[in-house]
């Protein structure tokens, strides 16, 4: 299934399914479930985390009027068009984000731009290349191949499909990443890796929008990033969670393009981490909670930084991976800010 947060005209926000063979049309599934009469379902039905939470049971309901749907698609809640709806995050607020860097090829292009960019802001920018790479400023860590190390970002900042990105007004080189995302469906401590995947309730693509000059002075204090990576609309979620069951997470193609153009494309299968490793190794005298999502961290030359080329206001980013679907978002500068 491919679930979704939408917002109606009221403002209120429900939960759907996207339709199996027509991706266009959504089904309703808390009022699909109080039409079927379905008992003890009602609170499952009422978010997305709430969803999540309810377990095999939930799912199986949710499934149950996604089967009803198609049977008497006549039904008012049962083929609501997608074109009519306000998409939102997924998760519009979940209980933590723990991002990763799991794509090699995107540290080695990364780091090597990072120098470059800190470079250009000193007096003699040659020279202080020179001096960075002598000093090994910005390289791939040893620990990198040693651990699936990860940052904490802001749960509060999350926006979903077709929403606008509000440009912050203190950097001038915004950027994007293309990630994917592994959901939690459950509590979770001291999970070995050979069971962590049973612990996955879906997939989703997730785009880390960054400020890049921002970010480059401020990691060098050691502590990872900050105002590079929080900033309203800087978290982005969607278009739709697909469940675990319905898609292989090591072999989707990720797909990235601005204003149709494509910048990037690449495979889940390169990554050198698992979800799996992160989260057994997230899980370490630690209980993680259902909802929580774990960012992939971007896939080679998945964003502008790699290639030195960044957003501008107007530009439409669209990140697709294979069988979950595409992200769409437009830039806005000076609205909202």
């Amino acid at each position: 299934m491919k679930l979704i947060t939408y917002e109606t005209a009221s403002g209120a926000q429900c939960i759907g399914a996207l339709w199996p063979d027509d991706e266009s049309l959504v089904i309703d599934l808390a009022a699909g479930a109080a039409s079927l009469g379905l008992k003890g379902v009602s609170r499952a039905m009422s978010s997305m985390l709430a969803l999540i939470e309810s377990g095999p049971a939930g799912l199986d309901a949710a499934r149950e009027v996604v089967a009803a749907a198609q049977k008497r698609p006549s039904e008012p809640w049962a083929a609501v068009p997608a074109r009519s709806l306000k998409w939102k995050s997924p998760l519009p607020v979940p209980p933590q984000l723990r991002d990763c860097l799991m794509f090699e090829e995107h540290l080695l292009n990364s780091w090597a731009m990072l120098r470059k960019t800190l470079a250009a802001q000193q007096p003699d920018p040659v020279a202080a290349l020179a001096d960075f790479e002598a000093r090994g400023v910005y390289q791939v860590p040893k620990v990198w191949y040693q651990l699936p190390v990860y940052y904490k970002a802001n749960r509060f900042s999350f926006i979903g499909h077709e929403e606008d990105i509000l440009w912050p007004e203190y950097t001038e080189k915004l950027d994007f990443e293309l990630e994917y995302a592994c959901v939690l469906n459950s509590k979770v401590k001291d999970v070995s890796v050979a069971d962590a995947k049973s612990r996955i309730f879906g997939y989703t693509i997730f785009n880390d929008v960054s400020a890049r000059d921002v970010q480059a002075v401020e990691m060098q204090a050691g502590l990872g990033p900050s105002k590079g990576k929080d900033f309203d609309t800087g978290n982005i979620l969607g278009p739709c969670i697909v469940t675990a069951d319905a898609v292989n997470p090591d072999d989707m193609v990720m797909i990235a393009r601005i204003n149709g153009e494509e910048w990037c494309r690449g495979n889940t299968g390169s990554a050198r981490w698992t979800f799996a490793e992160v989260i057994a190794h997230a899980s370490r005298s630690e209980t993680l909670q259902p909802g929580e999502i774990i960012g992939s961290g971007t896939v080679g030359w998945g964003c502008g930084l790699e290639h030195d080329r960044f957003l501008r206001p107007g530009d439409v980013i669209e990140l697709e991976v294979q069988g979950i679907g595409i992200l769409r978002n437009r830039v806005v500068r000076g609205s909202g800010n």
